[in-house]
């Protein structure tokens, strides 16, 4: 009797053991690795582009014989090959969907057969909890072949992402390295999060993009198009103070965040100063802004705000003035800004004579550096002290000189404007960039003058143009540079706007597009 139990518990093990080695055989079939070709804009030549670099990064295949990766891994790629697990065939992928805010991008193959004979890695249905088990899989530095490191959930936290992006994000303690980007983190053989960052100075620390927020993005892109996930952006604080609960009249008991500065001041903005947030949907937020999700996890209460927004519209509660309302608030995916993010978008630029304008953005100001005196000189510039402001009206932008002047005779005596914001053409205040080209491009006047801003007041020296000499610089630069073409493919819409008989003089530039703005 007892050597039959012994026995049985012999081939027990041993079935358990081998489904165990099968089941991670099968989750090692569903990581691959990316070979990424990226091609990023030169932002202080935006007219071209950096020099190609190649980047590894990590993937996983999800249901719809899609592959899951970071959007960094991705993103600006001219070239992206896929390599499966064990084998040398490259396969050439391309990006079906993609938001570097929350760093997840969805890949299809070109050639689908890969996707035969293999299913598909489960998501797990709710967060794991800290002190979880988990393996990470991908193709770190360090080697080529399929990498799986063990470690545990040490946190899981509501914060910032990328690009003003806020989301769920998971600490693991697990060795990670360059090159894990993009891969699976699994718990009980199901998809717990997607590796997308590490700390460089500290031992086995990185982060993890929950499932939650991989499903948000799933749902998103359903209709081929990637909207951006609900936010507010009021500005808030808690009410833990014993004054200032008096001074807002909170009865006890009645917790929550109070709006110090409201997003918008117009009167359909259903928040005002002093208000006190005390639910978001049908939960309620405790005195230092936070959520109890279950019993081992609090979060922040913006977390509330991807869960219950629906249609624009956040439900919730606010304690004003003794008495609890119900109010439903407008949310936006984005944060207004006169100076935007590029994400994955190509720069904006128009060449006019010496001059090389573009739309400003905060990755232009980022290539910079930190350094705003040598990068914006002793003046105040409108790229410092409006870099976080609202657009002061429909479609601002800030257009600004982004690269020295092209050399040219016509500048002679002048000093170079560049990282220099334009204020005004002959008297007129520029809009944006589109308004400059549409400004250039009607002009009749036979001399163009150029100021430019700072903080609301014009500065620089102006400069004064033959309108004819601007004319005959530009395709010459243009030849002598070897640029393709003088603006981005946007605003040659908007130059070849004018009537035929209205339009200028070709350049001598050979290419088509060069000679389209004269």
């Amino acid at each position: 009797m007892r050597r039959s139990l012994a026995l049985f518990l012999v081939v027990f093990l041993s079935f358990l053991l081998s489904s165990r080695v099968q089941a991670q055989d099968q989750i090692r079939d569903l990581v691959v690795k990316i070979h990424a070709t990226q091609h990023a804009p030169d932002l202080l030549k935006p007219w071209t582009k950096n020099s190609p670099q190649q980047v590894k990064g990590s993937g996983v295949v999800i249901d719809g014989k899609r592959i899951l990766t970071n959007a960094h891994v991705v993103k600006y790629a001219s070239q992206i090959y896929v390599q499966p697990n064990q084998s040398a065939t490259y396969i050439p992928a391309r990006v079906e969907a993609l938001t570097p805010g929350m760093d997840l991008a969805i890949l299809k193959l070109d050639d689908e057969s890969f996707f035969n004979n293999r299913g598909s890695l489960p998501f797990a249905q709710e967060l794991p909890r800290v002190k979880d088990n988990i393996n990470v899989y991908g193709y770190p530095t360090g080697g080529t072949e399929l990498s799986v490191t063990q470690g545990i959930v040490s946190r899981i936290e509501y914060t910032d992402y990328y690009y003003q992006a806020a989301g769920l994000r998971i600490q693991v303690d697990a060795a990670l390295n360059f090159g894990n980007s993009g891969g699976p983190a699994v718990s009980n053989g199901k998809l717990v999060g997607l590796v997308f960052s590490l700390i460089q100075n500290a031992q086995n620390i990185g982060y993890l993009i929950p499932v939650e927020e991989i499903q948000l993005f799933l749902k998103d892109v359903a209709d081929g198009r990637y909207d951006g996930k609900p936010q507010t952006f009021d500005l808030i604080q808690t009410v833990e103070n014993d004054a200032l609960r008096q001074r807002l009249g909170l009865p006890k008991g009645v917790n929550g965040i109070m709006i110090a500065q409201p997003y918008r001041n117009d009167a359909n903005y259903p928040l005002k100063e002093w208000d006190v947030v005390t639910r978001i949907g049908n939960t309620s937020i405790d005195s230092d802004g936070k959520v109890a999700i279950r019993y081992d996890l609090r979060l922040s209460a913006s977390y509330l705000v991807q869960k219950f927004a629906k249609n624009g519209l956040l439900p919730v509660t606010v304690f004003r003035d003794g008495k609890l309302i119900d109010l439903s608030l407008p949310v936006s995916t984005q944060r207004e800004l006169v100076i935007p993010y590029l994400l994955d978008a190509q720069p904006r630029f128009f060449i006019y004579g010496p001059f090389v304008f573009s739309a400003t953005t905060q990755d232009y100001l980022e290539r910079l550096g930190n350094n705003q005196r040598a990068a914006f000189g002793r003046l105040p510039s409108p790229l410092v002290t409006r870099r976080y402001d609202k657009p002061a009206f429909e479609n601002e932008e800030l257009v600004v000189v982004a690269s020295p002047l092209f050399p040219h005779r016509i500048t002679r005596g002048y000093d170079d404007p560049n990282r220099a914001v334009l204020g005004e053409v002959n008297g007129v205040k520029v809009k944006n960039l589109s308004h400059l080209v549409e400004l250039l491009r009607d002009n009749r006047d036979e001399q163009i003058s150029f100021k430019f801003a700072a903080s609301g007041v014009l500065i620089h020296e102006t400069m004064v143009f033959n309108r004819k000499d601007l004319m005959d610089a530009t395709g010459k630069i243009l030849e002598e540079n070897g640029i393709r073409y003088p603006f981005s493919p946007e605003l040659r819409t908007v130059w070849e706007a004018a009537a035929p008989a209205e339009k200028q003089s070709a350049h001598t530039a050979c290419c088509e597009a060069a000679r389209a703005i004269r």
